[in-house]
């Protein structure tokens, strides 16, 4: 079973139609699983918002939502020791080693290509498509 841990940064490329979102539709379409934290719903509503753009739910109807019942102070300590990233980059990351402790069995999508290198530093599965040049 093939999943991904989705980072906010993708749904706001569907929702706006950015180049190459394309390839972030396919990508999430061949996967068995999508899950996020809860955190990218505030931060996509935030996006829509600031854009004027209504949201019908639609985006975020595939995904499972990861509810951390505990701090991941062990989780964002990995993540700064993997490489700098800002705060909310390192709680989705933490949120993804959270759900896979064993990185090599998770996708990680994201747009952000710092975010996506500290990803693959931490041995997450990282498409390199999503930041082609």
């Amino acid at each position: 079973m093939r999943v991904g841990y989705v980072d906010t940064s993708c749904l706001v490329a569907v929702a706006f139609a950015e180049d190459g979102f394309e390839v972030v539709v396919t990508h999430m379409d061949s996967l068995d699983q999508l899950v996020a934290s809860n955190l990218l719903e505030a931060e996509l509503q935030a996006a829509l918002r600031r854009e004027d753009v209504a949201s019908d739910g639609a985006l975020l109807a595939p995904l499972s939502w990861l509810l951390p019942d505990r701090p991941l102070t062990g989780e964002i300590r990995a993540v700064l020791d993997a490489g700098q990233v800002r705060g909310a980059d390192a709680w989705h990351l933490a949120c993804a080693l959270y759900l896979s402790p064993d990185t090599s069995e998770l996708e990680f999508l994201t747009l952000d290509k710092r975010q996506a290198d500290v990803a693959a530093a931490m041995g997450f599965l990282v498409d390199e498509a999503f930041h082609a040049e």
